[in-house]
């Protein structure tokens, strides 16, 4: 036999191999490509039991280090408010179930993406203090395991702890915001729970809770929440805004969002909010209907990076109308590219790199501010509350001799 018929057949199996080779890593890829949530995740598992795992050290509130963001208090004027901003999560996970408070990397993020875009619109009148805390990963976060539970409530301690030093540095006359964002909103909502809702004179010098991109459940306010409620109407305060965005084509979002996310229970512990109804306060309308709002209203979204405390970013208005459905804002696509999201692994559960109602929360909170202060000028005025009568009893009376 010839080596050119032998050449002839090899060179149709060769071709049938790589064909062969292409179809199997189109099919890989095509996999990969389905599942990279999944392997991300994989990626980011710690890989130890939450009940053997050593949490990083804590951070002490008394040293600025503890502190992303630690605005001077003016004494002489116990009027001017003070917010208190807990942070999203900036830490993906992988070798830890808590993140060192004091990693660079998580500092970079929240002092050049994190803080422009989400805490200075609250700065603006009032002084910001933003703790460091021992952050749950993003991995506690795509999953609801035990030890994914117990290492959210574990990063709730700190902001506890620092909530506690923000409240007596403030003293016991001046108002405050409470300002969450993402797993910040979580800790947000757990601080309402236990430091202010017992407390009827820190409730009185709230201005206002903005709990952002985080579920907060309506049951909570039939309860444990009994002396707060959501905010139905652009004047309230002592009051609670809360809403989670995201446009039609995000279902993934949405689905998480109100069926896969937890939040704290009446009970003091995390549970799912499917079925529960969450608080939804349209920021464009500023009340908790269902009523639609055109673009026209929107004051203007920011996508500020590396700005120095006080700078402002420059306004993109008019990119989005909102309406409440079912406790999920619905957003339109903003019109600048640079107002929506990326495609990052993880984006359900992660916080967009912009503020796409900056203008908006700034107006409000300083709206807000003013009607606290109005009113609390109002109750000085008021006589205090007379003291319960007492029961004299009547002394004898003796003849003098």
């Amino acid at each position: 036999m010839s080596a050119e018929p032998t050449s002839m057949l090899r060179r149709p199996l060769i071709l049938l191999l790589l064909a062969g080779l292409t179809i199997f890593l189109g099919l890989v890829i095509t996999a990969a490509i389905m599942m990279r949530d999944q392997i991300y995740q994989t990626a980011l598992d710690p890989r130890i039991p939450y009940q053997t795992y050593t949490a990083p050290p804590a951070p002490d509130y008394a040293e600025a280090s503890a502190w992303a963001r630690l605005d001077p208090i003016d004494p002489d004027d116990p009027d001017a408010p003070a917010v208190f901003f807990i942070h999203p999560t900036t830490y993906d996970g992988g070798e830890h179930w808590n993140a060192p408070f004091d990693r660079a990397q998580e500092a970079e993020e929240l002092q050049n993406l994190i803080l422009p875009n989400y805490a200075e619109p609250f700065a603006a009148e009032a002084s910001l203090a933003a703790p460091h805390y021992r952050q749950a990963g993003l991995y506690a976060f795509m999953n609801n395991r035990e030890d994914a539970l117990r290492a959210r409530m574990f990063a709730y301690k700190d902001v506890e702890r620092a909530f506690s030093v923000f409240a007596q540095s403030i003293g016991e006359e001046r108002p405050f915001l409470i300002v969450g964002v993402g797993q910040g909103a979580l800790h947000g909502l757990g601080l309402l729970m236990t430091q202010l809702a017992p407390d009827e004179g820190l409730r009185a010098r709230l201005v206002a809770a903005y709990l952002l991109e985080a579920p907060t459940p309506l049951d909570l306010f039939e309860n444990a929440l009994s002396g707060l409620q959501p905010c139905n109407n652009a004047d309230a305060v002592r009051c609670v805004i809360s809403y989670n965005s995201a446009s039609s084509r995000e279902r993934k979002r949405i689905e998480t969002l109100t069926e896969r996310s937890m939040a704290w229970t009446p009970r003091g512990e995390l549970g799912y909010v499917a079925g529960r109804g969450l608080v939804c306060v349209n920021p464009l309308l500023w009340t908790t209907a269902e009523d639609y709002a055109p673009a026209r209203l929107h004051r203007g979204g920011a996508a500020a990076e590396a700005l120095a405390p006080g700078d402002a970013p420059s306004p993109l208005s008019a990119q989005t109308g909102a309406q409440c459905q079912n406790g999920v804002l619905m957003i339109e696509e903003p019109r600048s590219a640079v107002l929506r999201r990326p495609g990052r692994l993880g984006e359900d559960r992660r916080i967009a790199p912009f503020n796409l109602f900056y203008f908006d929360l700034q107006a409000d909170a300083q709206r807000r501010q003013t009607a606290l202060a109005e009113i609390l000028a109002e109750e000085r005025r008021w006589a205090p509350d007379l003291a319960p009568p007492e029961e004299v009893e009547v002394a004898p009376v003796r003849p003098i001799d």
